[in-house]
């Protein structure tokens, strides 16, 4: 039953990360990978207040493996955080590389951060 919940929740999560990178990188006309940033830094907000509410006692387990290993699993994606970071590094954007590692990881630690303060705000 738990890994149906996994599977449920990455089916919704493969093709949002998907259809919201493409959304958003059609609309930049830059280098810098703001599909992927966007996407990493919403798991990370969600996978926050998911974090508070289970601290909480305001969510269970079911939600927890469905919305946090499922959805955010498939919806947020290190690998092609680091391909796109090393691919702006091989073609000379050193600068935009260096940028996307470090917004990447304050923003996604500020996003999570964020969400359990958010999540304790409302359960607490």
């Amino acid at each position: 039953m738990n890994w149906l919940l996994v599977v449920a929740g990455a089916v919704v999560g493969a093709p949002l990360r998907y259809l919201t990178d493409r959304a958003v990188q059609s609309r930049h006309d830059s280098v810098f990978p703001w599909g992927t940033f966007i996407v990493n830094v919403a798991g990370c907000l969600i996978l926050g207040l998911l974090t508070g509410a289970v601290a909480a006692g305001a969510v269970g387990s079911h939600l927890q493996l469905l919305l946090g290993t499922g959805l955010c699993g498939a919806l947020t994606t290190y690998s092609t955080f680091s391909y796109e970071t090393l691919r702006l590094a091989e073609t000379g954007a050193r600068v935009f590389a260096a940028a996307n590692v470090v917004a990447s990881v304050v923003a996604g630690l500020g996003a999570a951060f964020v969400g359990v303060v958010l999540a304790r705000a409302v359960w607490a």
